[in-house]
């Protein structure tokens, strides 16, 4: 009788095993059942990206957004509902754009196998393809993520801000298990892609809450700012590059800002305020290989924020929609 409860407990445990094996990330995740996936993906990317670079910029902030809220589980693709406001019309996310991308990419891969890529990898796979196909780092994206089933507005207060010190920054990160070396990689982002005036309007024109511009902005960049781009306090309109000259290009130019005081937001500048976070950026000037290689490391690393796999969520058949 013992030695039957003893083998019994033996094959509970290995089944326990496989199941917990088979819930994880891994390369190669749809070889079997959708082997095409990932080449879809990328060919969809390199078919579109070089002709609208810009959208590099908009799908890692996509993929960004997503993980940060929630996890990685394509939670910020869900529209809201007659009884529930979703993450996309949280104020945060109301400049987040690519999801027509996402959305193409979706039915191309639904009608080529039926139910069996998530929008959570694709948001993760588009990301990485798109931002290699304008020049920048490739990183591994291990796939198996599922879609989440819950997508709820206020769950975006969880998202770093343009105006968030470093201290809130770092415990932002700390939260979804990213550390400060990941900060500064991940804020490398930032060479590429555009913002609006409104996020930087009070840096420039009323930093103190009676007036004046935030002493931690270079003045001739700000001088530059207002007098050619953000003419006035109520311009919710024009569009600024994050990077001077190369927003589409992904290369060493945003830390070279920051380190002029030139870094657009005050999120930017606050990697300054440590000499543990400048000494990341003065590291990561030495080789644009270096950059790259970490950057690589630390996207791998958010695309594993608290991932559903194995049984949890689903794999929606409209990534905008929880199936019925």
């Amino acid at each position: 009788m013992g030695g039957q409860s003893y083998f019994r407990a033996l094959i509970i445990f290995l089944v326990a095993l496989i199941g917990s094996s088979h819930a994880q990330l891994q390369q190669g995740f749809y070889a079997r059942r959708c082997p095409k996936a990932e080449q879809i993906v990328l060919k969809y990317v390199h078919e579109h990206i070089p002709h609208v670079p810009s959208l590099a910029a908009a799908l890692i902030r996509l993929h960004f957004h997503d993980c940060f809220v929630r996890g990685c589980d394509a939670s910020v693709l869900l529209n809201s509902t007659k009884t529930n406001l979703a993450e996309k019309d949280a104020l945060p996310n109301l400049t987040v754009r690519g999801f027509g991308f996402i959305d193409t990419i979706k039915s191309i891969l639904e009608a080529e196998c039926p139910g069996v890529v998530s929008c959570a990898d694709i948001v993760a796979l588009t990301a990485r393809d798109s931002v290699h196909a304008i020049g920048g780092p490739y990183w591994n994206v291990p796939t198996g993520r599922r879609d989440g089933l819950i997508s709820n507005a206020p769950d975006a207060r969880a998202l770093p801000a343009p105006f968030h010190n470093l201290t809130t920054l770092i415990t932002i990160f700390a939260n979804v298990g990213l550390d400060v070396n990941d900060l500064v990689l991940l804020s490398g982002a930032h060479t590429i892609g555009i913002s609006h005036c409104s996020t930087i309007s009070t840096r420039l024109y009323n930093f103190t809450g009676k007036g004046g511009q935030d002493p931690d902005l270079d003045s001739e960049y700000a001088t530059n700012l207002k007098t050619f781009k953000c003419k006035n306090i109520n311009d919710q309109k024009t569009l600024i590059e994050m990077d001077p000259g190369s927003r589409n290009t992904f290369d060493l130019g945003y830390y070279k800002q920051v380190l002029k005081r030139r870094g657009l937001f005050e999120s930017d500048a606050a990697l300054l305020n440590s000499s543990v976070t400048r000494s990341i950026i003065t590291q990561q000037l030495r080789s644009t290989q270096k950059f790259f290689l970490g950057f690589a490391k630390s996207m791998e690393k958010m695309g594993r924020i608290n991932v559903l796999t194995g049984t949890k969520g689903e794999i929606r058949k409209h990534c905008a929609l929880v199936n019925n």
